[in-house]
Formats: C-alpha cells, sequence, structure tokens
C-alpha cells in the first residue's frame, strides 16, 4: 500500500452545490475512489493504476451547458498523506465538548477528545453535516445503546458515540479505504466496543439498533430508509444527514412511510440533519 501513486483532480465547481454533488456520483461510478469537497469544488482521487486517458469522457457533467467546471490534476503519493493532512487539517471544537484532531495536534481541553487521521476517508468534522452529528450525540442520550454508524467514513462518530456511553457499535462502509482508516481510528481512541465491517446495507439482516447514524447523501439514503427502519429497535433514533434544506420533504416522506416521525432538525448553511423517532 506504501507504494500506492494516487492521481489527484482538483475540480472548480459553478453552481457548486448541485454541480459537486452530481459530479462526486459520476466520478465514483468512473472508477474515483475517495472525494475531499472544498470552498469551490471538489478534489476527486484514483489510484494511477485504474487511470486512463478516456477516464473523464462518462463524465457527462463536464460538458453540460448548466454548470461551469475548470480542473487540473497532479500525481500524489501515498507516502506523503500524513505531511498533506498535517498542512492542511486543523483541528475543530464543537459546542466546547468535542474537540477533533490529528495526532499531531496539542490536545485541547475538552470533554472529549477525538483522534482522527483522516488521510482521504470523509469526516474529520469540518464537513457541516459531521459537525451536526457531532451535536446530535452530545444532545442525545447514547448511554447503554446499541448502534449502528452507516456510511462511518473515519468512523469518527460511532468513535463519540462510544465515548458518550453507547455499549455495543457496527460502523460500516462500502469504501475499502474507509474501512481500513476506520479500524485505524477505532485503535487510536482506544474503542473497545466498535466492530468495524466493509460493505453495505446487506450486512444489516438480522441486525437491530437502538440508534442510527446515516451520514451519506440523499439518494442512498432514500433507498435505505427502509432497511433502517426494520433494523431500528422501539423507541429507537434515526440520525440522518448529507443533503440540503430543500430535501427535508422527501427524506421526511420516505421517513413517515416507516412510521419515523421527525423529532428535530439542525441546519448549518445548506445543509440539514434530522433526528427520527419512531
Amino acid at each position: 500500500m506504501s507504494n500506492t501513486i494516487y492521481l489527484g483532480y482538483n475540480f472548480k465547481v459553478a453552481p457548486l452545490q448541485l454541480g459537486t454533488e452530481i459530479l462526486i456520483a459520476e466520478l465514483g461510478y468512473a472508477g474515483f475512489e475517495s472525494f475531499v469537497e472544498t470552498e469551490e469544488g471538489v478534489t476527486a482521487y484514483i489510484q494511477k493504476d485504474e487511470w486512463h486517458e478516456d477516464i473523464l469522457d462518462s463524465i457527462h457533467i463536464l460538458g453540460s451547458d448548466e454548470f461551469e467546471i475548470t480542473f487540473d490534476f497532479n500525481e500524489i503519493e501515498q507516502t506523503n498523506w500524513n505531511e498533506e493532512w498535517e498542512k492542511n487539517f486543523n483541528p475543530i471544537i464543537v459546542d466546547d465538548l468535542v474537540s477533533v484532531r490529528a495526532p499531531f495536534h496539542e490536545k485541547p481541553d475538552t470533554k472529549y477528545d477525538l483522534i482522527i487521521e483522516p488521510k482521504m476517508s470523509f469526516g474529520t468534522g469540518h464537513h457541516e453535516t459531521t459537525h451536526m452529528m457531532i451535536q446530535h450525540i452530545l444532545k442525545n442520550d447514547f448511554k447503554g445503546k446499541s448502534v449502528l454508524d452507516m456510511g462511518c467514513g473515519t468512523g469518527v462518530l460511532a468513535i463519540l458515540a462510544e465515548k458518550v456511553g453507547a455499549s455495543k457499535l457496527d460502523a460500516i462502509d462500502i469504501d475499502n479505504w474507509c474501512y481500513l482508516n476506520s479500524l485505524e481510528n477505532v485503535e487510536r481512541n482506544d474503542c473497545k466496543n466498535i466492530s468495524v465491517y466493509e460493505g453495505d446495507v446487506a450486512l444489516l439482516k438480522g441486525k437491530t439498533y437502538d440508534s442510527i447514524i446515516a451520514n451519506i447523501n440523499r439518494n442512498i439514503l432514500l433507498a435505505d430508509i427502509q432497511h433502517y427502519a426494520k433494523c431500528l429497535n422501539e423507541n429507537g433514533s434515526l440520525f440522518l444527514s448529507g443533503f440540503y434544506k430543500e430535501d427535508i420533504q422527501v427524506i421526511e416522506e420516505e421517513c413517515n412511510k416507516y412510521m419515523l416521525k421527525l423529532s428535530e432538525t439542525l441546519q448549518k448553511g445548506q445543509w440539514v440533519s434530522l433526528n427520527f423517532i419512531n
């Protein structure tokens, strides 16, 4: 793994929100592995061995008159990731209670100190959706609860859930890099109750949880809410994020089909996070 070479494509996208969402979806189908949203668009990564000259031919949004997208790309050696994140990853503090930092940052004076080496995984706490999910975990009772962190990224939400008292946790991500990164971060934070799995909702068969956390994107959530509802114990909570304010209605309608009622809404910028209870 240490000799793997990645190509990083830096896309500038306008209009930003919808364009970035479509672009990430199309790049994912084309073989790009990981994405970091930026103020101007997104940086997308693909292994050099998987790259070919026609890799962007199937990215239809690049030819759309509705969006203006420019890009450049360069080679990135995986062995330089720690150095890259050290230059770009600043620690954050949420509600004066939770710090999310890399191993090379000084330890702050907070109740919960999460040490996350993000590498190429999503979930450092900087993105609005992760920030709001952290707030949900702080505001709700997780003591003794069984918890699912679906689309776990770095594992940051599962790690915090254990630190606030959750007793049994599953962290699942379909991306191999996220799976491996979550394993590292779970060990780094000395967590004892988190099991990390690589896969999708097929892994949920026969499992139940008191709380389910899913910070993914709108389309995946809409497809998978039915599976979450089957896994949610009575008086359980389903925390959802990864979508915009204008998506609340369609998300709520889907949840209502399975007797899940909206009980709490958080908003940060155009992004929202919702808590449904049964």
